[in-house]
């Protein structure tokens, strides 16, 4: 939710507005579709060495602080020693003809949904282009349209702990900005995106890159920067899955404030904007001047 503030004033509730540029909508729908490739065609990649580890180097008998794997008839997912059963799901499946698979990630969640490293691998190699140069043109532009700063930047005031305490039980209380406040990103947002945008995306990129053979000649420097090739994997995983928990989030309050409208101004770039809902008396704490919510 929120949106590249266009100037316009004297709004009301009901208002239809400019919300995202065709840049930003472009961007958007290009993310969704290149993010949802590579990690379905990375978690088959992940099946042919199913855990994860620190350093330069990894082997089965090295030590693994992630590790999705079968122990006879049991699926099993351990996290730094911590051991949970999830047979059926993780480890240990069955397909779609009913016959017995053992790989950390079901046939439903990874492309192609049959055994094929080489033909993951492809897809996500290309799709990972994509998404780079989809990022870069994406900062050029908001960059040079001002709306990186105008949009992201976080105001000294909305650092208030106060503030940012009173966002968040608003969000908790599931009360989303109204009419012309509805304009702008809050503080919650800015984060979430600018964590998104400018630390989760590169990283995915960057730790992608480190674990290219082809890279290390070129720019040994990454894998200094990044401690070894498998700690730039356990980064690459965490960093897709830290992708994974916004989608999530992002899919729930897009659900939460209006579906139709939040998915109708990333498609048009054209919201209303929602009505003003009187508060329970004694909910709304007062903010200090210039913190507005």
């Amino acid at each position: 939710m929120g949106y590249e503030c266009m100037e316009q004033t004297g709004l009301k509730p009901g208002d239809v507005i400019k919300r995202h540029r065709l840049s930003t909508r472009l961007w958007h729908w290009t993310n969704a579709l290149t993010l949802l490739v590579m990690l379905m065609s990375g978690l088959m990649i992940f099946n042919a060495h199913s855990r994860l580890y620190w350093g330069k180097y990894g082997a089965n008998d090295d030590y693994a602080w992630l590790v999705i794997d079968d122990a006879g008839n049991t699926g099993f997912i351990q996290i730094a020693g911590v051991r949970v059963e999830t047979t059926g799901v993780l480890g240990i499946w069955k397909d779609s003809e009913g016959e017995v698979k053992r790989r950390a990630f079901p046939h439903w969640a990874t492309i192609p949904s049959g055994y094929d490293l080489q033909a993951a691998r492809r897809w996500h190699f290309t799709f990972a282009w994509i998404l780079a140069a989809a990022l870069t043109l994406y900062m050029l532009r908001s960059l040079w349209n001002g709306h990186v700063f105008r949009d992201l930047h976080i105001r000294k005031w909305e650092w208030s702990p106060r503030h940012i305490l009173h966002d968040i039980t608003q969000h908790a209380r599931l009360r989303f900005p109204t009419g012309e406040a509805a304009k702008n990103y809050n503080i919650l947002q800015k984060i979430s995106y600018i964590g998104v945008i400018f630390v989760l995306l590169p990283l995915i990129i960057l730790t992608g890159l480190t674990m290219s053979p082809a890279m290390n000649a070129a720019w040994p420097w990454l894998l200094d920067l990044f401690g070894g090739r498998q700690s730039a994997r356990s980064l690459h995983f965490i960093a897709a899955f830290g992708l994974v928990a916004f989608f999530f989030v992002h899919i729930a309050m897009v659900v939460l404030a209006g579906p139709i409208n939040e998915v109708r101004s990333m498609i048009t770039g054209k919201y209303r904007l929602p009505g003003k809902r009187e508060p329970e008396p004694g909910s709304e704490p007062k903010l200090p001047q210039g913190e507005a919510a």
